[in-house]
């Protein structure tokens, strides 16, 4: 009788138009066995869901990686019918999940909750399949996704990577780009205020870490098993790591070494230590360094952890992936464009802070190709209040935006604020985040200028990305001595922007800042002392579509 169930619920499915994505994980309470010499993992504990969908629901699919499987699902206690099928989506290392459709006894209505006991194993090997299913090189792959659980090593990601805790999303494919990352940013805002607590156990006598952010105060620790407690899921990406580690301590900065690398493992102590993020938000300081075996490895930062191999030569990326590590934490948001954003605009202010301007912006310019191809004009369909507002900063869309737009749009700001020194968001409190121009408020606040017109245009809305020229130069001597030159630049795009306006003059060069709105003209006067020559708006500070019509040679418009 229960294959025959099974049988009618999985041909209906078509027809039900099953929602993946209508519940929230509101909290997990699990107990995980790892053995690493079996590369194998337990898991029993309980999921608690809510219907966040505006409809009643009484199907719910839950995922794990396609490597292990379903054993239990009770409710109450009780065994419920699912049936259990393999789905294909690279949000798992493996390029599929073990999917188990389960249906409940009653609809459950909106907002409704329903806790659900679960209990899956198998084992998290090292798999590329996703990856190389795509084209990519296995040994290229393996640096991306180092995944495992192994005697020598184990270290294994969530959401993104391996789906080792249950969770559910659509179909999604590495082959279309922006699938994955787009899918990650939904389940991450969706669950942001989510919360895990994990009793991990392992048959290795290794230490045992886990993801937190970043308060470790509630973690307990033994040679073979650990308690954690993630109170925010949507910050960091739950991952858990056993390894042979040593420890080095300095400061806030703790290094986590595998054996032979104690003299890198201080030098990266003593770089991590020196970093001075300057005033970006009031968050404490604790960063965990933990080396990865493969030098080659890409890094990764979770909660207060950085996973790196530690190289014996310190690169500039390494440094980098501290300066991200710590200052995602200096400001604690459940809106990704928040903390992500303010993250990489801190990257791009280490590197003025130690290098100058222009290599900032250099750096800031090389990440921008991707954004403006995105950015492109759209077909008229697409270019609707609707697509504005789904494809809007503030509703967290993909890393790109995260990287680029976000920072961009964080640099922009620190530009135009009165006082800098003070911080971006020095009274930032994520509980007090309810509104979406709670941000805004709070800058002009401390810094009274009207800010309403930038944040319609880049965070509340997608306009596109600004196009400036300059539009006319008209210049005229002046009777005291030296030249009155008016500068008229026009930006063709839909987004506003304050942006530089340098003016060369024969004997030196004056800089000067504009507020163009989108699809407008501004103008400004200059006085230089000697005659005009050069006009160039934007330094590269603000993102264009076109920067190839921002110089403007004076010439003969001298009268």
């Amino acid at each position: 009788m229960r294959v025959f169930c099974a049988f009618c619920v999985l041909c209906a499915l078509p027809a039900m138009a099953l929602d993946r994505e209508a519940f929230t994980f509101i909290s997990y309470d699990l107990k995980v066995r790892v053995e690493p010499e079996q590369q194998r993992l337990g898991v029993r504990g309980t999921i608690t869901l809510r219907n966040d969908s505006a409809s009643p629901q009484r199907d719910i699919a839950l995922q794990i990686s396609s490597t292990l499987d379903w054993s239990s699902i009770k409710l109450k206690g009780k065994t419920v019918e699912f049936v259990g099928h393999e789905y294909t989506s690279d949000i798992d290392h493996t390029g599929a999940l073990s999917e188990a459709i389960v249906t409940l006894p009653n609809d459950l209505p909106p907002k409704g909750t329903v806790v659900l006991e679960v209990g899956y194993e198998g084992v998290i090997p090292l798999d590329v399949t996703r990856l190389t299913q795509i084209g990519v090189p296995e040994d290229k792959a393996k640096l991306n996704d180092w995944d495992q659980i192994s005697q020598a090593f184990t270290a294994v990601r969530g959401i993104g990577y391996v789906a080792w805790y249950p969770v559910s999303l659509e179909e999604t494919s590495l082959s279309d780009a922006d699938s994955v990352p787009e899918a990650v940013s939904r389940w991450k805002a969706r669950n942001a205020d989510s919360t895990m607590h994990l009793q991990l156990e392992s048959t290795s006598a290794a230490s045992i870490l886990f993801s937190s952010m970043p308060n470790l105060a509630d973690v307990h620790t033994t040679a073979k098993a650990a308690d954690f407690n993630l109170e925010r899921m949507g910050i960091s990406v739950p991952t858990f790591i056993i390894a042979n580690y040593q420890k080095l301590a300095q400061d806030a900065i703790t290094v986590q070494y595998l054996p032979g690398q104690q003299e890198v493992a201080k030098t990266y102590a003593d770089v991590a230590s020196q970093i001075d993020l300057g005033p970006i938000g009031h968050g404490a300081r604790s960063l965990q360094i933990l080396a990865l075996p493969d030098q080659g490895a890409s890094s990764f930062v979770t909660g207060n952890m950085l996973l790196t191999p530690l190289k014996p030569a310190m690169t500039n990326e390494a440094e980098l992936s501290m300066v991200y590590a710590e200052a995602i934490q200096q400001v604690v948001s459940s809106r990704p464009w928040i903390q992500e954003g303010l993250a990489h605009y801190a990257q791009a202010a280490f590197i003025e802070a130690q290098h100058g301007r222009q290599e900032a912006l250099d750096y800031l310019s090389s990440h921008r190709a991707a954004l403006a191809e995105a950015e492109k004009p759209r077909a008229p369909a697409a270019n609707s209040g609707n697509w504005e507002t789904v494809h809007a900063l503030i509703n967290a869309p993909d890393d790109l935006y995260l990287q680029t737009k976000a920072a961009a749009v964080w640099w922009m700001l620190r530009d135009m604020l009165s006082n800098p020194s003070t911080g971006i968001l020095p009274d930032y409190h994520a509980d007090e985040d309810k509104d979406a121009n709670y941000v805004e408020h709070l800058i002009e606040k401390n810094n009274p200028r009207d800010l309403g017109w930038f944040f319609d245009d880049w965070v509340y809305h997608d306009r596109g990305l600004p196009d400036f020229q300059v539009d006319s130069v008209f210049s005229s001597p002046v009777p005291s001595g030296g030249f009155l030159v008016t500068i008229t630049v026009a930006n063709l795009g839909g987004a506003g922007a304050e942006v530089p306006v340098v003016l060369q003059f024969e004997g030196g060069e004056i800089r000067r800042r504009l507020e163009v709105r989108g699809k407008s003209k501004a103008s400004l006067r200059i006085e230089p002392a000697g005659r005009p020559l050069l006009v160039t708006v934007n330094d590269g500070s603000v993102p264009e579509s076109d920067m190839s019509n921002n110089t403007y040679k004076v010439g003969d418009s001298v009268h």
